[in-house]
């Protein structure tokens, strides 16, 4: 007989090499097959919005192969699955659920993972549990560790909207103009890490108060003060408008946090809109 090598929850036959002889004092228990399942949830404390990774080990502690070996993990509702990283892994039950069925036998003392990536959905409310299990056609003298489960709070996070409070109606090509972008925290955390990114089109950034401000290509990106629950964080901003336009200039803003979460993100972006004036 081959030896076989698990790749995942798959195994791989290797021809030409002998496996070892079974003592007689093995053969009764040569049927059993002892499989371990552990869970674990990355971050510890999960955002509304934000991506949320659950990884998945089984282990086959012997002293026989486990045959044809099933592994099902139950996702959150409020889980969305993103991404499945075993390809023999399918989502079922409206993606409320993976499961793995291996079409080959798993042999004593290999293991396998699996990482499912998701996002937790903004109206989360958690806490977040999931449930991982283990079976194969063997007895499995030790039942208790064939199911796993890990359970995941979920932060309140922050609710942060963006607009536009007053512009430039009008610009001239080869002029400037100003932007007035206004951000407010509706709680429930003080924000210290809010960032806005703004898509001018057809304008050039000049300079900027009430936040630090870079222009990359295409962006601009401005890092702003702390801003407290119930408080607004003001952006003054001035673009230039080309010689050479030729159309309105557009620029659309979308604020966020990268430590929080975010339960309305519909008011984490707006639009603007300013016409040009050739006279």
């Amino acid at each position: 007989m081959g030896r076989r090598v698990v790749t995942g929850l798959i195994c791989v036959f290797v021809a030409g090499v002998p496996r070892p002889a079974v003592a007689m004092d093995q053969v009764e228990q040569w049927g059993a097959a002892d499989l371990a399942v552990r869970i674990s949830a990355s971050p510890k404390v999960a955002q509304p919005g934000q991506p949320l990774v659950y990884r998945v080990k089984v282990d086959n502690r012997g002293p026989g192969d486990a045959v044809l070996p099933v592994l099902r993990v139950d996702v959150p509702r409020d889980f969305q699955i993103i991404n499945v990283n075993v390809a023999e892994c399918r989502p079922v039950r409206g993606h409320r659920q993976v499961v793995c069925e291996s079409d080959r036998d798993v042999v004593a003392g290999e293991s396998g993972s699996l990482t499912i990536t998701g996002v937790v959905r903004p109206g989360a409310s958690g806490p977040l549990r999931a449930r991982a299990s283990v079976d194969s056609e063997v007895v499995d003298g030790h039942e208790a560790d064939n199911r796993a489960k890990t359970v995941t709070k979920v932060d309140g996070g922050a609710d942060l909207a963006v607009r536009f409070r007053s512009s430039a109606r009008f610009a001239r090509p080869g002029h400037r103009f100003s932007v007035r972008a206004e951000v407010r925290n509706r709680g429930p955390r003080i924000v210290r890490d809010a960032y806005v990114f703004l898509r001018p089109r057809q304008a050039r950034f000049r300079s900027a108060t009430g936040g630090r401000c870079r222009s990359r290509r295409a962006f601009v990106a401005c890092a702003l003060p702390p801003i407290r629950t119930g408080s607004t964080g003001l952006l003054r901003l001035v673009f230039s408008v080309p010689s050479h336009a030729s159309r309105a200039v557009s620029t659309m803003a979308t604020v966020y946090s990268r430590h929080f979460g975010d339960r309305r993100p519909a008011n984490n972006r707006a639009r603007m809109r300013v016409a040009l004036r050739r006279d």
